[in-house]
């Protein structure tokens, strides 16, 4: 697995399922969550800032239904 300086997300609760962001080049964000550490996802700042508030704007929310 790739060193990086992960930083957890503030909005994760101590235990599993917890979100770790890293920046570790120009222009690269990499993603993962605390039970798959072995999983890491890139992309652009720009693409996760899209990505960010599409969320926010509830573009994804029929995606799970009502739970």
């Amino acid at each position: 697995m790739a060193t990086h300086d992960w930083q957890k997300s503030s909005y994760s609760q101590e235990g599993s399922a917890c979100l770790y962001i890293a920046a570790p080049a120009a222009h690269t964000i990499a993603l993962r969550e605390s039970d798959e550490p072995d999983v890491i996802l890139t992309t652009t700042p720009a693409t996760l800032g899209t990505f960010i508030r599409a969320a926010k704007g509830g573009a994804f929310d029929g995606l799970i239904g009502d739970r």
